[in-house]
């Protein structure tokens, strides 16, 4: 029988996708390393939103 306990979200795949979307801006931007550090940070931000939502259940 299960325990009633869901599996965790993961959120490697959006911090990736933000670091390379932040990246690819901040290129046209002519800023990339702006871009994939804001990426980065949004990433993480939500990352740690998942966690924090998760972390009750």
């Amino acid at each position: 029988m299960t325990t009633g306990k869901k599996n965790p979200t993961g959120a490697g795949a959006i911090i990736a996708f933000l670091i390379l979307g932040g990246a690819i801006v901040g290129g046209f931007m002519g800023q990339p390393s702006i871009g994939l550090l804001a990426g980065a940070g949004i990433g993480v931000a939500i990352a740690l939103l998942l966690w924090l939502r998760e972390r009750d259940k």
